[in-house]
């Protein structure tokens, strides 16, 4: 059968649905079977959606799976309701992201509820991921990736802490709330830089820690160096260590030049990803006369 016959099939289900629902509203099927009927509304409703899904009506298999949450919710069937919440917010994603959010914010009300928090916290980062990508609201994708990382926190399931915090950070700072992006970089490179499997990272959190500071004030950022180099003594002999040193040099002379070369310098070997050129940037426009400046 063709998409177009699949919508035709999954329409007729919708509506054959919607009777069942009806029916089990009067007195006597109340009485006798009006659950089954539900039951078999359920299913009908979610029979179609995936017929939806193929004919690749991506709202109309969102709105299915709806139907079929709020009737298992009815059912005192939380985990199913979840489940179609879920599904009807990966269906509208491709749609209506914004009904996308809510269907998942449904999903996570239900799994809070059961003490789910693995679950809910997976589904914030989609939400977060929806704004980051759809809706392009920093600062909502920044609220989901915080409460994400709240709720791994409770669970002990550090790694994925670590990367919602990590987020949060790079997008902090890049919205300009440079303390609230130290703070976070300084507690994940304290709790990496004993950890034998993560303590390589510890030097680029501290580095993304001392930028910030940078931009905000040059004297900090020295003390900060300091402060890190003290606690993590294998971050001096490493080349983001060596680079703030030169920028810091670069910048209290007032060189312009210098602090481009050495920027180029570390480049060539460690390419810079678009945050730390947006940073970089920043700290450089800082320099007199340097305006609106690049790094070339």
């Amino acid at each position: 059968m063709d998409s177009t016959g699949k919508e035709r099939e999954a329409v007729q289900l919708m509506a054959e649905a919607e009777k069942r629902v009806k029916g089990s509203h009067s007195f006597l099927r109340g009485l006798f079977g009006g659950n089954t009927r539900v039951e078999e509304a359920c299913e009908m409703y979610t029979r179609a959606a995936n017929m939806f899904k193929i004919a690749k009506n991506w709202s109309a298999a969102g709105n299915a799976f709806c139907q079929a949450a709020k009737l298992h919710m009815q059912l005192q069937s939380k985990h199913d309701s979840a489940t179609s919440f879920v599904d009807a917010g990966n269906a509208y994603k491709k749609a209506d992201p914004q009904e996308a959010i809510n269907c998942l914010n449904a999903a996570i009300d239900i799994y809070t509820d059961m003490g789910r928090f693995t679950i809910a916290a997976k589904h914030h980062i989609t939400i977060a991921e929806i704004y980051e990508a759809e809706l392009v609201d920093i600062e909502k994708a920044i609220a989901h990736y915080e409460q994400a990382a709240d709720y791994y926190k409770g669970e002990e399931s550090n790694r994925q802490v670590i990367f919602c915090l990590l987020k949060v950070a790079a997008y902090a700072a890049q919205l300009e709330q440079y303390q609230k992006a130290i703070e976070i970089y300084e507690q994940v490179g304290t709790n990496t830089m004993d950890n034998p499997l993560l303590k390589y990272s510890a030097k680029e959190y501290f580095f993304k820690a001392a930028l910030c500071h940078f931009i905000v004030d040059e004297l900090n950022a020295k003390l900060a160096l300091e402060k890190y180099e003290e606690m993590f003594p294998a971050f001096t002999d490493s080349r983001e260590c060596k680079l703030l040193k030169k920028l810091l040099e670069a910048h209290e002379e007032q060189n312009s030049e210098a602090y481009t070369e050495a920027v180029k310098e570390f480049d060539s070997i460690s390419r810079l990803d678009q945050w730390l050129t947006t940073m970089l940037l920043r700290i450089k426009k800082s320099i007199q006369g340097e305006g609106d400046g690049d790094l070339k």
